[in-house]
Formats: C-alpha cells, sequence, structure tokens
C-alpha cells in the first residue's frame, strides 16, 4: 500500500498540521478522527487496515487530516467565540490547503468526507456547508448537538456551523441543487449514545428533501471501532 506522510505549516491556522495519505487513486475520502484524535487514528485503530483491499485496489484514496478540536470545541481556556473562530480556521485549512493537495494528486472529481463520533459532525458539516467541493459524506455515530461546548454563547457563526440550526430553515436552491446531486450516508446503532442525534439530522434532511441514507446497526457498542470498521467496508 501507498503510505504517505505530509507536514506543512498551515497559514490558516498559523502551525504546522500533518497528514497521511494512503492509496494511489480511486475516490478520495478526507478522514476527520475523532474528538481531539490524531492524523494516524485511523491507521492505529485498523480502519485502514479494515479498507486495505480497496485502496490496494486504486478504489480508495483516504487523506488522514489532523485535529485541532482541543483548540476549538474542546478548548475551555479560552471563550466560546474564540472556539467557533477557531473551526472556522480549521474549515479553511481543509478547504484551501488539504483539497488541492488533492486535486493535485487525484483526478477523480469527487470528494467525499467521513468521520466517526465527533470526526462524523466534521465530515457532515462541511459536506453540507460546501456541497460544490464534496460530493457525499460519511458520518458514523456523528455527534451534531455542540450547543453544551458553547456554554449558552450563540452567533451567526455558531448557528452556521451546527447543521441541527441551519438546515431546517435552508430554502437556497444553489444548495438544495447540489444537495441532491451528491450522497449522504448516516450510519449509527441502536445502543449508540449518539442515535437520537443521528435520528434529529435524519429527520431534518428528510423535510428538507435532501436525498440520504440513514442506517440503524443493530449492533452492541455499535459507538466504537469495531462497528465502524464494518460501517467503513459496506458504505465506503
Amino acid at each position: 500500500m501507498v503510505r504517505t506522510y505530509h507536514k506543512d505549516r498551515s497559514s490558516r491556522l498559523g502551525r504546522e498540521m500533518e497528514l497521511l495519505v494512503f492509496g494511489h487513486a480511486g475516490l478520495p475520502v478526507v478522514v476527520f478522527p475523532t474528538s481531539g484524535g490524531r492524523f494516524f487514528e485511523f491507521e492505529d485503530r485498523g480502519m485502514v487496515a479494515a479498507l486495505s483491499g480497496k485502496i490496494d485496489a486504486g478504489q480508495l484514496q483516504l487523506f488522514c487530516v489532523d485535529s485541532v478540536d482541543m483548540e476549538s470545541w474542546y478548548n475551555r481556556n479560552v471563550p466560546p467565540r474564540w472556539r467557533i473562530a477557531r473551526q472556522i480556521q480549521f474549515e479553511e485549512y481543509v478547504l484551501a490547503e488539504v483539497v488541492p493537495l488533492i486535486r493535485a494528486s487525484n483526478s477523480d472529481p469527487r470528494l467525499v468526507a467521513l468521520g466517526c463520533s465527533f470526526g462524523g459532525y466534521h465530515a457532515a458539516n462541511i459536506a453540507l456547508r460546501h456541497p460544490d467541493v464534496f460530493t457525499g459524506m460519511l458520518s458514523m455515530s456523528g455527534a451534531f448537538d455542540l450547543t453544551n461546548f458553547l456554554h449558552g454563547y450563540y452567533d451567526q457563526d455558531c448557528y452556521f456551523n451546527l447543521p441541527t440550526h441551519y438546515l431546517p430553515s435552508l430554502s437556497d436552491p444553489w444548495f438544495l441543487d447540489r444537495y441532491r446531486r451528491n450522497t449522504y450516508v448516516l450510519a449509527t446503532g441502536w445502543d449508540d449514545q449518539c442515535l437520537g442525534q443521528n435520528q434529529a439530522l435524519d429527520r431534518i434532511m428528510s423535510e428538507r428533501g435532501i436525498p440520504h441514507q440513514m442506517y440503524v446497526w443493530d449492533a452492541q457498542n455499535s459507538h466504537d471501532w469495531p462497528t465502524w470498521e464494518r460501517m467503513a467496508r459496506e458504505y465506503l
């Protein structure tokens, strides 16, 4: 398997960022780690190995990015306004620095966002905010209700980074037309701590006429890596 390590200073984040690329061709997938996770998490947790057949066959290429969650949502040492500002900078880093790297090395016009748990939030949020860049997303056990991280603070940037807030009133045909061309998958489990949040996003997307699939697995300990391995093999 082709495995490539990248380390560059991000002008958007003002610090060095690392990422790992697995594969040489195929559907490009941006992988977001779980809460505070690192760029090597997907490999360390066995997810890359679980997808090795498709990666080696040139069907998938994974771009595993690093996280700044501990500088944004989880950073209790700064005001909530700074937390959401750091989240916006992280998104700018992905769009302006990671996506061009992908486009320079992969000619496939598609681009999928993928993540588990808190990474599922990042995958869904960036894919829904930028349906012209990301043609699909796979969120496994995604966490979407992040208001508790804001401790009562709320502004326009908070609103536009919480899919369960901005989607219900979204009527812009530019977004809705692109949503209908893309592929969105939500996967969770009956015993998943994030089941309710996935059901809420599923309901909202259905009400807005956004085509998507919602799968609820009958698996024990579904909010964990063994189940996510099976989900990734099934839906990617």
